[in-house]
């Protein structure tokens, strides 16, 4: 305290100074709007510059997270041109660049994901696409790394689905090894993880083994990356493994989806229905 006291008579001048500066700026600015104008137009411009300067900054440590999607986005077209038919849309939806190779069944669309949950008990994902854009209910949705959901409902300009975090859907996926093929299913646990069932207990497994879209359905195309085996056993009395695969996709981290249709999706129902209406009678 004394301390204090003697720092205050050695300064009192300093001090007193300092203190009538500030009642003579507070009086300057109170009482003249020219000079509070230019004071205020310049903390704005200071505040402004200084979040424009932290925006900047965090975009640049963005750019290499989103070029890494760009460079996965980009492979994964590539590889689609292999084996389906890809629509490229321009960014004002204008130009429509279509690649089809013969007997292609799929046609993939981009979208991006505007709304999207991971740890709820049944989790849905809205998209940025519509009916304009050729979007329908069940077509599937598929990141760059591996299958996410399916489409059920549509409006004019926006998509909403099922991700494969949702019990109420199951997907029918394989082993790539060796063909087998069963039904997978979340359990509502860990959003990394989902079932396998199905896998008779004579079928060889390993940790890391490859799960695969098995192309039994109309949705997906076959050969799509659902997962890795995570860990299974053999229980007792029963003929099917219990199986956990580790997803493939982080659904709290995609953005950018693909949607894909099977343009000849109602001629094989259309056919199977067919054979299912008829088969009393053979």
């Amino acid at each position: 305290m004394r301390s204090l006291l003697r720092f205050l008579v050695r300064n009192f001048a300093f001090l007193l100074f300092l203190l009538l500066e500030v009642v003579s700026l507070v009086m300057v600015f109170n009482y003249n709007s020219f000079q509070r104008s230019r004071f205020l137009n310049s903390a704005n411009f200071i505040s402004a510059s200084f979040y424009n300067t932290t925006s900047s900054v965090f975009q640049y440590f963005e750019l290499a997270r989103v070029n890494e999607e760009l460079a996965n986005e980009n492979a994964y077209l590539r590889s689609m041109l292999d084996g389906g038919t890809l629509e490229e849309i321009s960014s004002h939806d204008s130009i429509v660049i279509t690649h089809e190779l013969p007997d292609s069944r799929f046609v993939f669309r981009a979208a991006r994901i505007i709304n999207n949950s991971a740890n709820k008990q049944q989790n849905y994902i809205t998209l940025d696409k519509g009916l304009d854009h050729g979007i329908q209910a069940d077509q599937g949705i598929l990141a760059p790394e591996g299958v996410v959901g399916v489409v059920t409902s549509v409006s004019k300009s926006y998509a909403s689905g099922l991700s494969l975090l949702n019990p109420r859907w199951s997907i029918s996926a394989k082993l790539k090894n060796s063909g087998y093929y069963g039904s997978l299913r979340w359990n509502g646990q860990n959003y990394r993880q989902a079932d396998l069932q199905e896998i008779p207990i004579h079928v060889n497994l390993a940790t890391g083994d490859t799960v695969v879209t098995s192309g039994y359905s109309s949705i997906f195309p076959e050969g799509l990356l659902i997962g890795t085996i995570l860990s299974f056993d053999k229980p007792q009395g029963e003929n099917y493994y219990n199986i956990k695969v580790k997803l493939a996709v982080d659904f709290k981290s995609i953005r950018y989806v693909h949607v894909i249709e099977n343009v000849k999706k109602e001629e094989l129902k259309a056919l199977e229905n067919k054979v299912i209406n008829g088969a009393g009678n053979y």
